[in-house]
């Protein structure tokens, strides 16, 4: 596992070189490749032998078309913003395999801390696509922030599941999972609120990164 995962990180550094020196085409090229690699590394390692690695690899292929589509120009930005919602939905279906038992307190705080910190953060974007006069985006980003945050919680819920019982694979899930959050969180007040200084370099760097340690745990957990 690790060495594949070595060679995802390398070809997503050839992205984030391409997307800081403007080299478009390398950028076309490693950008959907660092997904297609990642996702070979689940084939090889987990070989979908359960339900839960199928989800996820179904996740990786979501992800790497919405990679595609956000590539081109903002006509295909609904396609790919739906393409990444049914990524989150392929994640919350994999973490969510089998049913997780987990105490009602933790679940209560951690759903808690992430819905006031999610509406905070979609209020600040909702008054930007408002105010560039988008309206129309306003419902579809709403149910997207809505689909993330409950794909953030499920992975955070298991660093409390007795089923999930090596705490690297819960880390690697919930650090990934956050880094993904906030990757989205990124692009999303880049283009609708505020330039960013490095925001494209930041987006990508905590993307890639997110989707790697959150394949690198759910590795470890089901084929480890």
């Amino acid at each position: 596992m690790i060495p594949g995962l070595i060679i995802v990180l390398a070809v997503a550094v050839v992205d984030w070189i391409a997307v800081a020196k403007g080299w478009k085409k390398v950028e076309y090229l490693a950008k959907p490749w660092t997904m297609a690699a990642l996702f070979l590394v689940l084939a090889l390692v987990g070989r979908f032998s359960s339900l839960p690695l199928i989800f996820f690899g179904l996740g990786i292929l979501f992800s790497l078309a919405g990679d595609v589509f956000l590539m081109f120009s903002d006509r295909w930005f609904i396609p790919g913003l739906v393409s990444f919602l049914l990524a989150h939905v392929a994640y919350i279906a994999g973490f969510n395999i089998p049913l997780p038992v987990v105490s009602p307190t933790w679940a209560l705080v951690v759903a808690l801390v992430l819905a006031f910190s999610a509406a905070r953060l979609l209020r600040r974007i909702v008054a930007g696509l408002a105010a560039k006069g988008e309206r129309k985006l306003i419902s579809p980003v709403v149910v997207y922030g809505v689909v993330i945050t409950l794909m953030l919680l499920s992975a955070m819920l298991t660093l409390f599941r007795a089923d999930w019982p090596s705490p690297t694979a819960a880390a690697l899930a919930a650090f990934g999972a956050m880094l993904f959050f906030y990757s989205d969180a990124i692009l999303a007040w880049i283009k609708f609120v505020a330039p960013v200084k490095n925001g494209r370099m930041m987006n990508m760097i905590t993307y890639h990164l997110g989707q790697i340690a959150l394949i690198a745990g759910v590795l470890i957990q089901f084929a480890g």
